[in-house]
């Protein structure tokens, strides 16, 4: 998996988030937290060391992250949490520096993006990309009619955790350039049916939508039997699922991305069975 850190780069510029629907119920970054015995309380946000990463340079004067980049940024918050207002100015203009890199931030609140933006976002800046995250037909309905009415250049909508099948048809449009759709992980992992994954899939697909299923989840449900799958298998056994569909065609700062990840999974299909 090393190859992946070619393409790929973290930006954390604050740490913690407050929950705000179902499907942060047993969040990932409160469970990291736990697990590494961190005194500081999840729910807080605080500005991490790491905030001007996209600028920082090396000795040689290159910037640490190359240029390429596709640079998941706030994975340990949220991007547009109320608490960072006082950061985020800053964060945008790094972003507008860094043009030779792409900045992608997933949101469970993008009913604040309007009031978040700067002053000279226009219809979006090319190099970011912004995900809208659902977990439930309700938060669908909510999120996504206000997602599809903002200027952005790059919108992807993410399924994830996913809890109930789960009707996106009527937001489908040339404007979504993809569907990510994965299970949830952790010990106390709510199902994932892959009978809702594959009905997404057909949904993006009368759409012509490029579709990814990006995760199996830790209890995942095919055929009517659970599997336990172990965190590690995740991501391996939704790739053998081979179910994607035009990825790598149209999410622009995937192409390249997607050619090397093809290399590293094409010997890595419950697809195997991985169970704990």
């Amino acid at each position: 998996m090393s190859r992946l850190k070619d393409i790929y780069a973290d930006w954390n510029p604050w740490h913690g988030c407050t929950k705000i629907s179902s499907g942060c119920k047993y969040c990932y970054v409160y469970r990291q937290d736990e697990l590494y015995g961190s005194i500081a309380d999840s729910s807080l946000c605080h500005k991490n060391a790491c905030f001007d990463l996209p600028l920082k340079k090396k000795r040689n004067g290159d910037y640490k992250i190359s240029s390429g980049k596709i640079i998941y940024t706030c994975f340990t918050s949220d991007f547009l949490l109320s608490d960072a207002d006082k950061w985020r100015d800053e964060c945008w203009r790094m972003m507008k520096i860094r043009k030779d890199c792409w900045f992608y931030f997933f949101t469970k609140r993008i009913d604040r993006l309007e009031q978040c933006l700067p002053s000279d976002w226009g219809d979006g800046y090319d190099n970011v990309l912004i995900g809208c995250t659902v977990e439930n037909q309700d938060r669908a309905d909510y999120r996504l009619p206000i997602f599809l009415s903002l200027p952005i250049k790059h919108k992807s909508i993410i399924v994830s955790p996913i809890l109930e099948k789960v009707d996106i048809a009527m937001y489908l449009n040339h404007s979504i350039e993809e569907v990510s759709v994965g299970g949830e992980s952790g010990a106390l992992a709510r199902p994932c049916n892959y009978d809702w994954i594959l009905d997404l899939r057909r949904q993006c697909v009368e759409k012509n939508i490029p579709f990814r299923f990006h995760q199996t989840g830790a209890n995942f449900i095919k055929d009517k039997k659970t599997y336990k799958i172990k965190r590690q298998y995740q991501l391996e056994q939704a790739r053998k699922a081979n179910i994607d569909y035009r990825i790598g065609k149209d999410f622009i700062p995937e192409t390249a991305a997607y050619q090397t990840e093809k290399e590293i999974y094409k010997e890595l299909t419950l697809f195997d069975n991985k169970e704990e």
